[in-house]
C-alpha cells in the first residue's frame, strides 16, 4: 500500500541526515555499502568513523521481503505467509562525551497470506527516537523532547505523553534498574483503526521521522566545542557498556535480525567503538555523573 512512498522517503531522508552530519563533521565521510538479503530486497547501510566529531555512526536504509522468518510466524500464529518491511534505522556516538548519543529508526510493515501479490492482511508503521546523554543538560533535554512533542501534538494530544511513556518502558536496562538515556518517542503496530486510518499514520511517521534533525542538531552544535577531560571519557565508555547491554540483551530488532540471519554489519553497526565495563562503579555522591544516574533511574517529564 505505502511501499513506492515510504521507501522514497526513507531515502531521501537518509541522504539529508548523513548530507547534515558530514557538515558537523567536517573531517570524515559516509561510507556506503549497498547489500542483497537472500530471499528478496536489500539496503542501503552508510557508516562514518573516525571523525572529527562522530567516533561511529550509521545511517541504515532497507527493503526486505519474503517468505515469513519462523518468528514471525509464531508470533502471529500463522504457519504460512508473507511480508514485506521497510525502515530506516541511525545510531550516532560522536567522540565528545559532551555530545549525546542517539538513536532513531522509522518502518512500515506489511503481512500477507498465502501470496504476496494480493493485498496486504495486515499493515503498520512503528519507530520512534531517543537521547542518551553521558552528562545531563536539562536545557537540551527540553529542546529534544519538545520538539518531538511538537511533532506529535499535530497529529494528536494524546501521542506524546503515550508514545513517551512507551519509550520509557521500553529503553529500560530491567537488569540494571535504570533507563538507557534520556528517552523520546517509541512506538509500534500503529494499524488502521477507529482513531486513525493507515494514511494518517503514514503522516504522523514520516513527520516523526523528519523532526530527528531538528531535535538533536542544535544540541550537537551547542556542545560540540566543549573541552573535556580524560576522566568525562571514561565515564562515557562506562555509559556505553550500558548501551550495549541494552541492544545485545533486550532490543527486540537486534535480537530478531541475529535470529533471523539478517545482515550482521548492519545490525551490530549500532555498538559503539571503544567501551568499558569497570568493576562496581558508583558515581560520587553530588557530581554530574551522579546526578545522570539518577535521572535514568527515575524518568522525568521534560516537557508538559
Amino acid at each position: 500500500m505505502f511501499r513506492k512512498t515510504f521507501t522514497n522517503y526513507i531515502e531521501t531522508l537518509q541522504d539529508t541526515i548523513c548530507t547534515e552530519l558530514e557538515k558537523l563533521d567536517g573531517k570524515a565521510r559516509f561510507r556506503e555499502d549497498l547489500w542483497k538479503r537472500d530471499g528478496g530486497g536489500g539496503g542501503r547501510t552508510r557508516v562514518i568513523e573516525n571523525g572529527a566529531l562522530f567516533e561511529k555512526g550509521g545511517v541504515n536504509v532497507s527493503a526486505v521481503h519474503g517468505e515469513l522468518p519462523e518468528l514471525i510466524k509464531n508470533h502471529f500464529k500463522t504457519d504460512h505467509g508473507t511480508f514485506w518491511a521497510g525502515g530506516i534505522s541511525l545510531v550516532i556516538h560522536p567522540e565528545s562525551p559532551m555530545v549525546p548519543t542517539v538513536h532513531a529508526n522509522f518502518r512500515y510493515f506489511e503481512l500477507f497470506g498465502n501470496s504476496g501479490n494480493s493485498a496486504p492482511v495486515d499493515a503498520w508503521f512503528g519507530g520512534g527516537a531517543d537521547l542518551t546523554p553521558y552528562y545531563l543538560r536539562e536545557d537540551d533535554a527540553i529542546h529534544f523532547h519538545k520538539t518531538l512533542k511538537t511533532t506529535c501534538d499535530r497529529h494528536g494530544s494524546d501521542l506524546y505523553p503515550r508514545f513517551k511513556k512507551q519509550c520509557d518502558d521500553y529503553f529500560f536496562n530491567t537488569h540494571r534498574g535504570e533507563a538507557r538515556g534520556i528517552g523520546g518517542l517509541f512506538f509500534d503496530y500503529l494499524k488502521q483503526n477507529e482513531q486513525k486510518s493507515l494514511q494518517q499514520w503514514f503522516d504522523f511517521t514520516t513527520d516523526a521521522g523528519s523532526a530527528f534533525l531538528p531535535a538533536y542538531l542544535p544540541i550537537v552544535e551547542k556542545r560540540m566545542q566543549e573541552s573535556w577531560s580524560a576522566e568525562q571519557r571514561e565515564w562515557q565508555e562506562i555509559r556505553r557498556g550500558r548501551y550495549v547491554e541494552f541492544n545485545l540483551i533486550h532490543d527486540r530488532g537486534t535480537l530478531f535480525g541475529l535470529k533471523t540471519n539478517g545482515r550482521i554489519e548492519s545490525i551490530l553497526m549500532s555498538l559503539p567503538p571503544k567501551v568499558r565495563w569497570d568493576y562496581n562503579v558508583q558515581p560520587l555522591p553530588g557530581s554530574p555523573e551522579a546526578e545522570l544516574t539518577e535521572v535514568l533511574k527515575n524518568p522525568r517529564e521534560w516537557v508538559s
